[in-house]
């Protein structure tokens, strides 16, 4: 209690004080935490937060990016579009800690190189950001989260050379996040379909974690190693891969392969229906999201809008829409075919095209039975 006390009155000094009081000893060290993954969806990709520990000031502070409140008005709509506020939290050391002990996710810290007047110039910055609006942030999937922000303190920090990404830049957003989900079937199929072309650009934004702590581990300032020391504070637990069929792709195609079976030309537009408002919704979160990553989204031609139109239309338009259909489904393949999710879509693909076939060729023999 005594340490949450110390803690609590601490911040709230440096809060109201900007910190301008404080002046870091010599034995200061400035660290950044990398945190492994958590099982929630936030969590998955791990998380970033700076360290500042000066014994002498008996301060051990940790600054981390990644908070946000569930309970603000409108969340998941504010998180859809993109205008969604995260800021800066600051936890002493034993509270930031304790939280990644318990759930059992691994924390490494990387002691930084940093001489004390940019130890000084680092700490006063963030104390005095934490006290103002300048702890707020509009998160941004790929552009601005917790590693980005951590990264750029401590590029105004350090100046040139600055800290770049040093992992593969040729691959692409969606190849470096697909094995993230690989235990999570409905996040991997969600997201998949929800991003748009811009995450088929090359990775070249440092903003992942694991991706800081691999450029950290190589940078050099002055031909020095920047990384001092490398500890691993907690020892995490792999998340465990178990296998349920609720949670894979054997789901639905079970569902895709048991409509087929039933053979009905009124299941194949119900389903067509379906698949067609979420195109619709494709087409549309690009035009309300502020997030690029949604942004041509080509996905919206396997669930094509054009669908919608499917139970309403006579044999003779019928025809022509899944004529079209067919031949943006074609075009839809020639753009996946070297997209790592292929193989996710490809019971779509096959469905969709199986369907069109169907629809196409029985308004044919009706119209020659005329």
């Amino acid at each position: 209690m005594k340490t949450k006390l110390h803690y609590f009155f601490f911040i709230l000094f440096i809060s109201t004080s900007f910190s301008q009081n404080i002046q870091l000893s010599d034995a200061t060290e400035i660290s950044v935490f990398t945190c492994g993954r958590g099982e929630e969806l936030y969590s998955t990709f791990g998380h970033t937060a700076i360290r500042i520990k000066d014994p002498s000031n008996q301060l051990d502070l940790v600054y981390n990016y990644g908070a946000f409140d569930f309970r603000v008005d409108n969340f998941y709509m504010k998180f859809l579009k993109g205008d969604l506020q995260y800021f800066m939290n600051v936890n002493s050391y034993e509270e930031f800690i304790y939280e990644y002990q318990y759930d059992k996710r691994e924390v490494t810290e990387q002691i930084l190189d940093f001489s004390l007047i940019q130890k000084q110039t680092l700490f006063d910055k963030l104390t005095s950001d934490y006290a103002s609006d300048k702890k707020y942030y509009t998160y941004k999937f790929i552009n601005r989260n917790c590693t980005t922000m951590v990264v750029e303190k401590i590029n105004e920090t350090i100046g040139n050379p600055l800290i770049q990404k040093t992992d593969d830049k040729t691959i692409s957003y969606r190849t470096v996040l697909y094995p993230y989900f690989e235990n999570y079937f409905w996040y991997k199929f969600g997201i998949n379909i929800v991003f748009g072309a811009k995450t088929d650009a090359k990775a070249e934004k440092l903003f992942l974690p694991i991706e800081l702590l691999n450029s950290l581990d190589k940078a050099k300032i002055n031909d020095k190693p920047f990384v001092n020391k490398k500890i691993k504070i907690v020892n995490g637990n792999e998340i465990q891969s178990t296998f349920s069929f609720f949670n894979s792709i054997y789901l639905i195609l079970v569902v895709l392969l048991a409509m087929i079976l039933v053979n009905k030309n009124v299941v194949f537009k119900v389903y067509l229906f379906f698949v067609g408002l979420v195109g619709l919704f494709l087409c549309l979160v690009g035009l309300y999201s502020q997030h690029q990553e949604v942004l041509w989204n080509y996905n919206a031609i396997l669930f094509n809008p054009l669908y919608l139109l499917a139970p309403f239309l006579n044999r003779k338009w019928l025809n022509r829409t899944m004529l079209t259909c067919g031949a943006l489904l074609l075009i839809y393949i020639v753009v996946l075919i070297t997209k790592p999710f292929i193989f996710l879509m490809l019971p779509f693909i096959l469905t969709n095209g199986f369907i069109i076939y169907k629809l196409y060729k029985k308004s044919l023999l009706s119209d020659k039975s005329k």
